[in-house]
């Protein structure tokens, strides 16, 4: 086992996912293919550049038994912890079962293993169900909102309030602050400003939390 701690970031995930992909190939071979789909801050890191890492990836995942010992394999491989990749996202209250119905296409590993990702205003609205003052959820709606503006396809309120009712029902099933949260900024502009803000007040939660 590796005593160097790997972090996963933008620059490695998907060479760690390639190497999921061999590791369950090898154990189950090329005949039982495996999906994966990578929500929270996975999802954030592959399709946006303002993140740089995430302490873990979560997921929903399709595959033969194998893939448990292939995820373990590579953990060890690179001294990730436990449960680097997991799936206990579906206990949270953001999981649904519609998040299959709204994910997308991302790569295919080793001929075996295709990842999918959470699209636009589907991630926006997850964010927004889980409402975490003291993680990335309200900084990743903001810095989604940015960079969709500066690429000139901007999210509209009706794409995310249409987003939240596919997955969640309507908009009154989000936690009242992120309901709140949302109303405060989406007209806010200098949105670089913004996510630098929201970022520190969720650090400010963490410390707090922590203390």
């Amino acid at each position: 086992m590796s005593e160097i701690k790997t972090e996963i970031t933008k620059a490695n995930i998907d060479e760690l996912l390639k190497e999921v992909a061999k590791e369950y190939r090898k154990r189950v071979g090329k005949n039982m293919p495996a999906e994966i789909i990578l929500v929270g801050g996975a999802s954030v890191l592959v399709n946006y550049g303002f993140r740089y890492a995430t302490t873990d990836i979560d997921a929903l995942i399709q595959a033969a038994s194998g893939m448990k010992d292939a995820i373990n394999a590579v953990g060890d491989l690179h001294g990730l912890d436990a449960g680097w990749l997991n799936t206990d996202f579906v206990n949270t209250d953001s999981y649904t079962a519609k998040l299959v119905q709204y994910s997308k296409y991302y790569r295919t590993f080793s001929n075996v293993l295709t990842v999918r990702t959470i699209a636009a205003e589907y991630l926006v609205a997850m964010k927004l169900r889980s409402g975490r003052p003291y993680k990335h959820d309200m900084s990743d709606v903001v810095g989604i909102l940015k960079e969709h503006e500066e690429a000139g396809s901007a999210i509209t309120e009706e794409r995310v309030r249409r987003a939240v009712a596919d997955l969640y029902g309507s908009w009154e099933n989000l936690p009242e602050q992120s309901r709140e949260f949302y109303e405060a900024i989406k007209s806010r502009e200098k949105r670089k400003e913004l996510y630098a803000e929201v970022e520190d007040s969720e650090q400010d939660a963490k410390t707090l939390l922590l203390g």
